[in-house]
């Protein structure tokens, strides 16, 4: 399957933010992530077959080291359809 390139806006919010910070930073890029308060912003392009694997395995590298990591994100395709989950649940899915 051919990779999609998916626009991501989430909020990640964990009981160690210190050390959730580097692997987000590692997998996003440091210039894609802002700490506000309690939580982390994310804005980033990533590449992958679907939102679903993406904010999966986003969420997996999260929780392999801090298990108590939420996501709240949005993954918008470049045809405009976005996605939102929380956690690993498709919440809702808005078309273009």
């Amino acid at each position: 399957m051919a990779n999609l390139t998916f626009h991501l806006h989430a909020r990640v919010s964990s009981s160690s933010l210190d050390t959730v910070l580097p692997v987000l930073e590692n997998i996003v890029g440091r210039a894609g992530v802002v700490r506000e308060g309690v939580e982390l912003l994310v804005d980033a392009r990533m590449d992958g077959a679907s939102a679903k694997d993406l904010n999966r395995s986003l969420l997996s590298a999260l929780r392999r080291v801090e298990k108590r990591t939420r996501l709240r994100s949005e993954w918008t395709s470049a045809d405009g359809t976005t996605y939102r989950f929380f956690d690993y649940v498709l919440k809702k899915t808005i078309p273009p």
